[in-house]
């Protein structure tokens, strides 16, 4: 497919159902994002999700990142009886590591990530909103408790680091989150705005921390999270907080906000991706609204910044072509890391 190498229009963006309608197809082909996002309403079958993908990528004349959640548990949109159902990410640590340790988990952690990826690149996905860096904490809400991998900075890393691997082996670009830290947050970020009220020094010392040890990773999502001993506004919209994962979490990497249609953030869509832009986020993520909002939401950011040019490029040449792989080998070597036997 001809065509630039990335996108023109500053945001990711989502479509209503399992087709293009034309006014999506003429909203696109005009717009030209960066790139697409997924959800369980746009997926039916493999065959459709190949149309699907390769429509979206016919309406920008190039290969545009096409972006999912698909982590495991009740976060994945593609299921059975099409695609595999993988355990919730906590669960499947603690589950490799009891009898095997923290080496086997790290083991089935890349290799549940190198299938999904496969699964993924079969019908046209090449991006994945994982891995979640979020430390798993006493107060974590349900919502996000079991997409945790742990509750220790170093240990978090290290499964991060092999979920981010397995992707970019498989040829699927890993989007770490939420960026500078969740897991302290007691409220759900799609119903309200929770405020993180720990010291600046041990946040700097844990939550952090498992964000620094991955600041080289090509993409990073942003948290709808306050941060009282920086700032009073949310991550997302903070020129504070966006510095501080420039400069002392050391990430120079494309910046996506979280979804701007949670109810974390309060105002219009549109205004609010030009306040995340003004703030220093890279790209705008929204991810399901009528043609119209995304109309006006395009508006707002308009063109990638030169500086966002230079990091989607980057993040797009590390998407590369996989290795072929024995899929049933691999799949029997995860199965017995979950029952507790390191394969070597």
């Amino acid at each position: 497919m001809t065509g630039p190498v990335v996108g023109r229009t500053a945001a990711i963006f989502g479509l209503e159902g399992p087709t293009l309608n034309p006014d999506e197809a003429a909203f696109f082909r005009a717009a030209d994002p960066f790139g697409f996002i997924l959800f369980a309403r746009n997926v039916d079958a493999p065959d459709q999700l190949r149309r699907l993908t390769a429509g979206l990528r016919a309406c920008v004349n190039r290969n545009a990142p096409i972006f999912i959640d698909q982590e495991g548990g009740r976060v994945q949109r593609l299921r059975a009886p099409h695609w595999a159902e993988w355990l919730p990410p906590l669960d499947a640590v603690a589950r490799a590591r009891a009898k095997g340790g923290l080496t086997a988990a790290i083991r089935m952690m890349e290799l549940r990530s190198r299938l999904i990826a496969a699964e993924l690149r079969a019908v046209g996905i090449d991006g994945n909103c994982a891995p979640c860096l979020d430390l798993a904490s006493p107060v974590t809400h349900p919502f996000l408790l079991n997409r945790c991998y742990g509750d220790d900075p170093v240990e978090v890393a290290r499964l991060g680091r092999a979920v981010a691997n397995g992707h970019l082996a498989g040829g699927v670009l890993p989007v770490m989150k939420h960026i500078p830290g969740h897991g302290r947050a007691a409220a759900d970020t799609h119903v309200d705005l929770p405020t993180v009220t720990e010291p600046g020094e041990v946040l700097e010392r844990t939550d952090f921390a498992a964000f620094k040890a991955l600041a080289d990773l090509p993409i990073a999502m942003t948290s709808h999270v306050v941060y009282a001993a920086f700032d009073d506004l949310p991550a997302t919209l903070s020129a504070v907080i966006i510095r501080l994962i420039r400069d002392r979490i050391g990430f120079d990497g494309l910046l996506l906000t979280d979804d701007l249609n949670m109810k974390a953030l309060t105002g219009p869509a549109p205004a609010l991706a030009a306040r995340a832009l003004q703030a220093g986020c890279d790209l705008a993520l929204y991810c399901r609204g009528p043609v119209q909002i995304m109309d006006q939401l395009a508006e707002q950011v308009g063109s990638m910044h030169p500086d966002t040019l230079r990091r989607a490029q980057t993040a797009i040449a590390c998407r590369t072509t996989p290795d072929t792989i024995d899929i049933a080998a691999l799949q029997a070597e995860h199965s017995s890391l979950l029952a507790g036997k390191l394969h070597v």
